[in-house]
């Protein structure tokens, strides 16, 4: 039975974020292919998991067997992310950028799920599995804008998921997405329209493409 790992990470609802818009259609169109499939969903916004400690980092470079009550149940919780990630035959990610960056509690996920000699490493044990990326942002930093260098959410997730976890990384970027909501960008709401349905149009077909495969 094929399984999806939805990660969200907007702070805002599905009707106000771009993100989970095109992250949810990713979904339907994947479940439609796997109707008895198995989708595990965090939403790290309304739940947020903790960030990395010393606890928690210590033990991930430790004997189980040493392990103080307090490292046992801090390793807990990065050993079932792991385990999410690896039972996954896709994964879809909102991460709309904050700030130029992605949000503060995906790389909380990020930090607890990177095990090095086991998510990452040598040979990561989830390397392979297809992750498509939702990178939403309310301007444009496509080659050629002002702001193309300001851009840490692309070039930062492709190193960590395609080097780090072995993953095969692909995006969907929609941008523009405060043209609606700021007067100044009036002029650029055709452009942020024209951005939104191509960003779902690609969710749908990109999660045909790796149901398929799910499937094979």
């Amino acid at each position: 039975m094929a399984t999806l790992l939805h990660l969200d990470s907007s702070v805002f609802p599905e009707t106000g974020s771009a993100s989970r818009a095109v992250t949810a259609a990713f979904r339907t169109a994947w479940q439609e292919q796997h109707p008895d499939g198995t989708v595990i969903y965090r939403d790290l916004a309304a739940d947020p998991l903790p960030h990395l400690d010393g606890t928690a980092a210590s033990a991930g470079f430790s004997d189980p067997a040493t392990h103080s009550p307090e490292q046992q149940a801090a390793f807990a919780l990065r050993t079932r992310l792991a385990e999410e990630l690896e039972q996954a035959d896709a994964i879809v990610i909102g991460a709309p950028m904050y700030n130029f960056t992605i949000p503060s509690t995906l790389k909380a996920w990020l930090d607890q799920v990177i095990i090095m000699g086991r998510t990452a490493g040598a040979e990561p044990s989830a390397k392979g599995t297809p992750v498509t990326v939702v990178a939403s942002r309310g301007g444009s930093y496509a080659p050629g804008t002002p702001r193309a260098g300001f851009d840490y959410v692309q070039n930062y997730l492709e190193a960590v998921l395609g080097n780090a976890f072995g993953l095969e990384v692909d995006f969907i970027i929609p941008e523009l997405t405060m043209a609606p909501a700021n007067p100044a960008m009036a002029e650029l709401v055709p452009q942020y329209e024209a951005s939104r349905e191509k960003a779902l149009q690609e969710a749908v077909s990109k999660a045909k493409a790796v149901a398929e495969r799910a499937a094979a």
